[in-house]
């Protein structure tokens, strides 16, 4: 089988010396070259086409999001970019996961990690995912705020529909073209779980709510599931839905990770079976894994919908196949009309 070549690009040469070491004890993978800053990253990447690009988003000179919108028009690669636990460093990620980045794994501490190791086994399934991918689905979307469309109809709405929206690996790009095009005007709620560590689904849910029409904001405990809302469970927190008199809530947990994550959209899904008194709506975006596959299954029995995303469309089609094998998928549609998609469905559960 052939090796993964990647580049490390960091602007530290004992990042890229310790960065480089450890990838090398995987003998699928070998690091063909390094780069100190964002010139000498773009010059080697066109010269020998690496399969997999580590990058530092701090670097004098082109930084790592800049580095990375040359590359990705130049010469497209799969970008894993590794980014410090600072709210810079959240925002800057999510900026690059909208030009194209793959994905991103966070250094343990700060830019600078000399306990780097820490993150050996993350960093290296990503790596090896990544040279997976097909580059052309991991591209640049847009990110400007639709229109705000006339006489659109906001009173009286009430949540009779749950719609919980499940993404992973490229979720954060599926996100991007699906929550900016949602109306306000739905007789639903919007609960959202994405595999991403904490302090970075702050910045996901600020982009988002810049981009969209609805309010989409990081879920504190006890916030109420409203129409014209969109809760996303934080990094590190399980997300449950909760009924509390004639309203619901949600509650957030640090109960044992599931499935390896935490968030994890199964405890979410099964806790919104078991206390939503409507119909909910299952949507399983792009990921590596299964996770929301057994909580659909449950959804699906007590009359639920479950909408999944398309393979040609998914950067990973993981998850989405999880819940096709398992034959209770209503739908499977590409990303670009899974808005519509979920716009129809809630009309014809609630008969409106």
């Amino acid at each position: 089988m052939e090796k993964t070549k990647v580049l490390v690009v960091d602007d530290s040469a004992f990042m890229r010396k310790i960065i480089s070491e450890m990838l090398k004890e995987d003998s699928d993978i070998e690091v063909i070259g390094t780069a100190k800053d964002g010139k000498e990253a773009l010059k080697y990447t066109i010269e020998n086409s690496p399969d997999v690009i580590t990058m530092d988003i701090e670097m004098p000179g082109l930084n790592g999001l800049q580095t990375l919108k040359y590359i990705m028009q130049e010469k497209p690669t799969p970008v894993i970019m590794l980014s410090a636990y600072t709210q810079k460093g959240a925002d800057i990620t999510m900026q690059a996961l909208e030009n194209g980045a793959f994905d991103f794994v966070c250094k343990p501490s700060g830019e600078i990690s000399v306990d780097i190791k820490k993150i050996q086994k993350e960093l290296i399934e990503k790596i090896k995912l990544a040279k997976t991918v097909d580059i052309k689905k991991i591209k640049f979307y847009d990110t400007e705020k639709i229109k705000e469309p006339l006489n659109e109809k906001k009173e009286g709405l009430k949540v009779e529909i749950l719609v919980i929206i499940v993404s992973s690996t490229g979720g954060p790009k599926a996100l991007g073209d699906l929550i900016p095009k949602l109306p306000r005007n739905l007789n639903a709620g919007f609960l959202v779980i994405q595999h991403m560590a904490p302090g970075f689904t702050t910045s996901l849910a600020s982009r988002l709510n810049s981009q969209s029409l609805m309010e989409v904001k990081e879920a504190e405990n006890g916030d109420e599931i409203k129409p014209s809302r969109i809760l996303i469970a934080p990094g590190n927190f399980h997300m449950e839905v909760k009924k509390d008199g004639e309203i619901y809530k949600v509650e957030l947990n640090q109960k044992p990770p599931k499935l390896g994550v935490r968030p994890c959209a199964d405890i979410t899904i099964l806790s919104a079976v078991k206390n939503f008194e409507g119909k909910i709506l299952c949507v399983i975006l792009t990921g590596m894994g299964k996770d929301g596959a057994l909580g659909s299954e449950k959804v699906k029995a007590k009359g639920g919908v479950i909408i999944a995303q398309n393979k040609e469309t998914s950067v990973i089609f993981g998850m989405p196949k999880a819940v096709i094998d398992k034959g209770i998928v209503n739908r499977v549609v590409p990303i670009d009309i899974m808005s519509d998609t979920i716009i129809e469905e809630i009309k014809k559960l609630t008969g409106k």
